[in-house]
C-alpha cells in the first residue's frame, strides 16, 4: 500500500442474515443521540452533549470525511438497533468503535456486526484492525481478544489491541455459521 490507507468505500448494501449496516445520515441523529445518552449503552463512550443539532452536524461531518464511516445497525425489517463507526486509518489498519447495540437487537447481533465490519474492511482493502478502549469496558476488550485481538499496550485507563489479517480471516471462518450470508455491494 506504500503507506497509503485504503478508503472507506460507501457501500450500497452491506448485510447479513439478520442485520444490515447502512451509512448513518442526519435523519438518524436523534436515534444515535438517544443511544449515546442512555446510561446503559453510553457509559464507556466519550461524553455526548444532549444537543440534536450538534449530533446532526457530527453525522454530516462523518459523511463528508473519507477517513471514516459511521454505520447505523438495522434489523432487516428496518428497525435501528445500534451504531458502529470505522475510523483512524493507519496504513492498512483501521479502528472501529462507537459500537452500541440496543436491547432491540436480534440474537447473535454482536457476532454478526463483527463479521460485517471485518467483511467490509477486507473488501475496502484493509488487512488489520487496531483499537483502544477503556479498561473498565472489560466485556469489549475481552470480546476483541476472543476474536484474535492481541494487546499492544495498556495503562490505568485504556487497553490497546491489534488484530492482523490472519486473525480476522480465522474469525470470519470460525463464526461463519452465525452469519452464513454476508453481502456487500459498492
Amino acid at each position: 500500500m506504500n503507506g497509503q490507507s485504503p478508503p472507506f468505500r460507501r457501500p450500497r448494501r452491506l448485510e447479513g442474515p439478520r442485520l444490515r449496516l447502512r451509512e448513518a445520515g442526519a435523519a438518524d441523529a436523534a436515534f444515535i443521540l438517544r443511544l449515546r445518552r442512555d446510561p446503559r449503552y453510553g457509559r464507556h463512550l466519550s461524553a455526548t452533549d444532549d444537543d440534536l443539532a450538534r449530533q446532526i452536524a457530527y453525522v454530516e461531518a462523518c459523511q463528508a470525511d473519507p477517513g471514516q464511516i459511521y454505520f447505523l445497525i438495522e434489523r432487516l425489517d428496518g428497525r435501528a438497533v445500534g451504531t458502529v463507526r470505522l475510523y483512524d486509518r493507519r496504513g492498512d489498519s483501521f479502528c472501529w468503535g462507537s459500537w452500541i447495540l440496543s436491547d432491540q437487537k436480534p440474537a447473535y447481533a454482536a457476532i454478526e456486526t463483527t463479521l460485517l465490519v471485518y467483511h467490509y474492511a477486507l473488501a475496502c482493502g484493509f488487512k488489520a484492525a487496531h483499537g483502544e478502549m477503556r479498561r473498565a469496558n472489560a466485556a469489549v476488550w475481552r470480546f476483541h481478544e476472543h476474536y484474535g485481538g492481541v494487546r499492544t499496550g495498556e495503562d490505568e485507563e485504556t487497553v490497546s489491541y491489534a488484530i492482523d489479517r490472519a486473525a480476522i480471516e480465522r474469525a470470519l471462518a470460525r463464526y461463519r455459521r452465525f452469519a452464513p450470508s454476508l453481502r456487500i455491494e459498492f
